[in-house]
């Protein structure tokens, strides 16, 4: 399973466009602040499966905050990350990772892409695809997870 990640297009969808473009994903995971961009996205791929949360700046949005699924037998959390206060440090989204049993972590809000394995939880953050191009692409094979952080 291949999963290409976005956070942060702040009205630029060409990069999201492009992005999947050159990497063919089964499945796109958006994590906020820029919601609309996803229509562009869609018209543009309309087979590709997308899950969103909403972010700080995506006011009037209906997604939820945060999602939380299975997907090839590994348990994803996405979320934008404002509301655990993420710019200040990671310790409240990664207690919420570990007590549900997550094996991912993925957020955006701050613009800084990171990679990190906490207590079992691969954690990241790609970045922000709209003012910088940057994006992540999360492989799942054979239950193993590998990260690879990306720029446009």
């Amino acid at each position: 399973m291949k999963i290409i990640v976005f956070s942060d297009s702040h009205g630029r969808p060409e990069a999201m466009v492009n992005a999947i473009a050159a990497e063919n994903p089964d499945m796109a995971l958006y994590l906020g602040d820029g919601l609309r961009d996803l229509d562009s996205v869609r018209e543009a791929y309309p087979e590709l499966t997308i899950r969103a949360v909403r972010g700080n700046c995506d006011f009037g949005a209906f997604e939820a905050q945060s999602d939380e699924f299975v997907c090839s037998g590994r348990h994803i959390i996405m979320a934008h990350g404002h509301k655990y206060n993420v710019k200040y440090g990671y310790d409240a989204i990664l207690n919420v990772a570990c007590v549900s049993g997550a094996d991912v972590l993925l957020f955006g809000h701050t613009h800084v892409p990171i990679c990190k394995n906490m207590y079992g939880v691969l954690m990241a953050n790609p970045g922000s695809i709209g003012y910088d191009g940057r994006y992540g692409v999360l492989y799942i094979e054979n239950g193993d997870l590998i990260y690879e952080a990306k720029t446009l």
